[in-house]
């Protein structure tokens, strides 16, 4: 497990590994499904692994049930489709929670908007940050993409006009919030693996 960067130690540290190559394939075909077997290989890797990955996980349970949600959401691997739907809805609930706590009083027309809102700047904020290093750009950055993008994606149609009065203060709102969460989630991890590579 390589220990680069917090926001792949929290991917790794879950991730488990399995047979691959061709003879995982083929159990696949055989039984339908993907097995994870104790074959083991005569090395020290798997040791190693479970060993650095028992670190970061310690410091993941400690967190806040939300922020936890919100790094799986955005760091740990995803093999189930409806456990990825589940943490994802978790995740939105957290964020949209959190901006509505720090925006002034709104209509309940406008709260249910600024439900797609706050999924759209996860989507974005995710799509940004994947990776490890934060390296990718804002690929719904003006406002006309993102709209778009809302309308086509999840139905929600927002005006254009007074965009800046009425939406700009939310999007960068729920990107804060986004920031502020994922700092709370890659602190303790950061922590632990300047810990393990001070030691080293």
């Amino acid at each position: 497990m390589k220990i680069n960067s917090a926001r792949l130690a929290w991917h790794d540290c879950t991730y488990t590994e399995t047979r691959g190559g061709l003879s995982g394939l083929e159990q696949q075909c055989l039984l339908g499904t993907a097995v994870q077997t104790t074959d083991r290989g005569v090395t020290a890797n798997s040791a190693a692994h479970g060993t650095v990955a028992g670190w970061i996980q310690s410091a993941i349970a400690k967190l806040t049930p939300e922020v936890r949600v919100f790094g799986d959401f955005m760091y740990a691997p995803r093999p189930d489709r409806r456990r990825a739907d589940d943490i994802r809805e978790a995740a939105e609930e957290v964020v949209f929670n959190l901006v509505v706590a720090r925006s002034p009083r709104m209509t309940a027309a406008k709260r249910e908007k600024l439900e797609y809102v706050v999924k759209g700047v996860m989507r974005r904020y995710q799509y940004m940050h994947q990776g490890g290093q934060s390296a990718n750009a804002d690929p719904l950055a003006s406002p006309e993409k993102f709209r778009a993008w809302l309308y086509a994606e999840m139905g929600c149609r927002l005006e254009s006009c007074a965009w800046a009065r009425d939406w700009e203060p939310f999007v960068q709102r729920a990107f804060e919030c986004c920031e502020d969460l994922d700092r709370m989630a890659l602190s303790p991890v950061a922590a632990v693996i300047y810990e393990m590579k001070d030691a080293a």
